[in-house]
């Protein structure tokens, strides 16, 4: 199957998609922040280069995006009809670093957190983020 857009429409929109300060990532940055909570982000010092690390309180948090981290069982995760084999190894490979950088993480004593995209969608954003904080507490 054909992509749907021209190659220099599909580079545009690929090179809009962001790896830092996205949408899913500022909503929990500003909530943590009305909580009360500091924290620095991107560390690159660790391994995965957390989105969030708190280090009063240890812990790490990842926020995924469903897509690109291959979320099991989600509807945002749907394998492209194009070069999907390219994608499979891309997807696979990020899932293979997520769970290399927990694993590094745990075993320095950092308690790890991960929230999916779809997790912080409008309608169980609230829901969420009241689980989150209650792991943090």
């Amino acid at each position: 199957m054909a992509d749907v857009h021209s190659k220099k429409i599909r580079s545009y929109n690929m090179s809009r998609i962001k790896a830092k300060n996205t949408k899913p990532e500022m909503l929990v940055r500003k909530f943590l922040h009305s909580q009360g909570f500091r924290y620095s982000l991107h560390n690159k010092k660790l391994s995965g280069k957390p989105d969030i690390v708190l280090p009063k309180y240890k812990t790490i948090i990842f926020i995924h995006g469903c897509f690109w981290h291959g979320h099991k069982n989600c509807k945002y995760f749907v394998v492209p009809k194009t070069r999907t084999k390219w994608w499979l190894n891309k997807i696979n490979s990020n899932k293979a670093n997520d769970e290399k950088a927990v694993k590094l993480l745990r075993k320095d004593g950092w308690k790890v957190i991960t929230v999916w995209e779809c997790q912080l969608k409008p309608t169980k954003a609230e829901r969420t983020l009241s689980v989150l904080l209650k792991k943090l507490s």
